[in-house]
Order: structure tokens, then C-alpha cells, then sequence
């Protein structure tokens, strides 16, 4: 049985190996999009063009009118309207949640099996990327919605290994599929981010999610955030997962009190306390 779990495996590794040799394999960002980045980059685009552009997809309109009505804006007056949305959000907003919807859509796929596995993921990386947010607009230092956008990117890889196997009949178990992750998915998010032209921040974030002890500045900064939503994300759904007490990360020691304040449960209190937010946000993504 070993013999025949290892054999498997070789073979997923051989498929994702290929896909990391040929670049052009891996997804592009698609025209709309691109299109859309361009114009929010334009110091000089009025918002009606940008409502003309935005709405050519009527589900990224639908995903941003949602977003707006969040729990991070709390806006008293909900907006009604494309142009309502794109005020309250901001440019900057727009093309991050424009990327979101994108990233959504590309590695999407169609088999039954295949989009069992992707919803899985996609749940797990929504929360994460929820959490940083949360923690973003609680702790500030960093915009919330650039938080977020750097949580997503830096699992980027994650989705590719998965899209490794868009043309194969059958996809790696969900432990297969996990253990490929660790073995390539950082390496395959950065060439995708690469590809994609974003910036080298993200690409940073990626190299140093996960590492509980990276140390770079001495306050907070994007990667702490990142790697704080990650820990709570992993524990919220798996209690017992191999995880280092909360106060042993070195994004943990630039917090101060009361933010810093740890739960029965090992978790911070201002995350068990904002939870019902955090998957209130994490529902806009899906």
C-alpha cells in the first residue's frame, strides 16, 4: 500500500513538475481584467468609465456590491448602485477585489472531483484571508483590503498545484494534494506572480508565510499579519493542528496590550471576538 501511495505520488509530481517548466501553462490574468488594472492605474480615469468597464462582468459587479455591504466598511447607507460602490470602495479597493474575483475564476474547474477539491481550498484561503482583514483593520499599520489581497496571493500557489491537474482524469487525494502543496506551492507562487506583473511585496509575502519566526521590522507589517490570520485559520479548523503556542511567533511579540491578549483557547481574544465578522467577510469571497 506504501509502495503504491509512493508510486502515485511520483506521478503528481511529474505532472506538476511539467507545469512548472512550462510557464505558458500557467493561467494568465484575463483581458477584462488587465483592462480594468490599467485603467485604475490611470491617475486621470473618471469613475463612469470605470462603471462601464466593471460592468462588462456582471459577476465581479455583483461581487463588489457585495463587498461594499461588508463588515469592514459598516457603511451607515448601503450602496445601491455600480458608480455608489466604486466611491465607497476606492480605486485601490477595486483593483484588489478585481484580482480576487479573477483568482476565483481562473483556477475554477469543471470535473465534479476538481471542483471539490478547489471549494475546499477556496474556503480555507477566503477565511485566512478574511481573518488578515479583520486583524488589519483592528490593529492597523496596513489597509484591510491590502491585507487581504496579499493573504489570497500569498496561497496563489496552492491554487496552481491544483490547476497542474485541469487536463488529467483523475487528481491526487486530499493528502496527495496537500503534500504536493508543501513540496511546490510557494515556488509555483512566485512564478505566477511573476507572470501576473504584481508587486514584489506580495511575492516577498509568499517566501515568508508560514515562517512563525521571520523578523524583519520592528513593527507591524504585511507578512506579520499574513502569518497571524494563517495561524488562527489553521486552528479554528483543526484545534489539535501542529502549531507552536501563539506567543512563540515573532509577529505575536509586536503586539501590545490589550491586543494582544490570548484566549482560553490559545487564539488572540480580538479574533474570537470579531469571528462572526471574520466569516461574514469570508461569505463576500465565495
Amino acid at each position: 500500500m506504501l509502495g503504491s501511495e509512493s508510486s502515485e505520488y511520483s506521478i503528481y509530481r511529474r505532472v506538476v513538475s511539467q507545469l512548472m517548466n512550462g510557464e505558458e501553462q500557467l493561467p494568465s490574468l484575463p483581458m477584462l481584467t488587465l483592462d480594468i488594472r490599467r485603467a485604475l492605474a490611470n491617475d486621470a480615469v473618471q469613475v463612469p468609465a470605470l462603471v462601464r468597464l466593471v460592468g462588462r462582468d456582471p459577476a465581479l459587479s455583483a461581487l463588489l456590491m457585495k463587498h461594499a455591504s461588508c463588515a469592514i466598511y459598516r457603511h451607515p447607507v448601503p450602496p445601491k448602485t455600480l458608480q455608489d460602490v466604486i466611491n465607497l470602495l476606492g480605486m485601490r479597493e477595486v483593483d484588489r477585489i478585481t484580482m480576487v474575483h479573477s483568482i476565483k475564476s481562473l483556477f475554477t474547474l469543471h470535473s465534479p472531483a476538481h471542483k471539490r477539491l478547489f471549494m475546499e481550498v477556496w474556503q480555507r484561503l477566503t477565511l485566512k484571508a478574511s481573518t488578515c482583514a479583520m486583524l488589519a483593520r483592528l490593529l492597523g499599520h496596513v489597509a484591510p483590503e491590502h491585507a487581504l489581497l496579499a493573504s489570497l496571493l500569498s496561497e496563489v500557489g496552492t491554487l496552481a498545484v491544483l490547476s497542474a491537474f485541469r487536463d488529467e482524469a483523475a487528481i491526487p487525494s486530499g493528502e496527495l494534494y496537500y503534500k504536493l502543496c508543501r513540496e511546490y506551492s510557494k515556488s509555483l507562487g512566485v512564478i505566477v506572480l511573476k507572470k501576473w506583473s504584481v508587486d514584489d511585496e506580495y511575492i516577498e509575502v509568499i517566501r515568508n508565510t508560514g515562517n512563525w519566526a521571520y523578523h524583519a521590522l520592528r513593527e507591524l507589517e504585511l507578512i506579520d499579519l499574513v502569518n497571524l490570520a494563517l495561524y488562527h485559520s489553521v486552528k479554528e479548523r483543526n484545534a489539535d493542528a501542529d502549531l507552536p503556542p501563539l506567543y512563540e511567533l515573532a509577529a505575536y511579540h509586536k503586539l501590545l496590550p490589550p491586543l494582544n491578549f490570548i484566549a482560553a483557547q490559545g487564539e488572540l481574544e480580538l479574533v474570537v471576538k470579531h469571528r462572526a465578522d471574520i466569516h461574514a467577510i469570508a461569505a463576500t469571497l465565495r
